[in-house]
């Protein structure tokens, strides 16, 4: 699967629990299709005692969030679109295909 993503995107979720939540894209698992987006996808988990947190208890974090689930956000109108690649100025660059606008 092509992941057309990169961190640093602001997307929108498209699908599942938090369908309609946006957020910037903090960093893409490549092997596994899944992006980490940040304030959404948010779970509890219990972590043990450990040197880095010696309290341990529940911790909230966020969780991957499938790519195909992902959507990225127009930056000229702010709607979801599709990316495409282009040549312009012999450089290949990431366009927004509903605006036409470079990424």
């Amino acid at each position: 699967m092509k992941i057309r993503i990169k961190s640093g995107d602001t997307v929108r979720v498209v699908a599942g629990d938090h369908k309609g939540s946006e957020g910037k894209v903090v960093r893409i698992l490549r092997d596994k299709n899944k992006a980490i987006v940040e304030d959404v996808n948010i779970v509890s988990k219990h972590e043990k005692p450990s040197a880095g947190n010696p309290q341990g208890g529940i911790v909230k974090k966020e969780a991957p969030i499938h790519i195909s689930n992902l959507s990225l956000i127009d930056p000229k109108s702010g709607e979801s679109t599709r990316v495409g690649y282009e040549m312009r100025d012999g450089k290949k660059v990431r366009v927004a295909k509903k605006s036409n606008e470079v990424i």
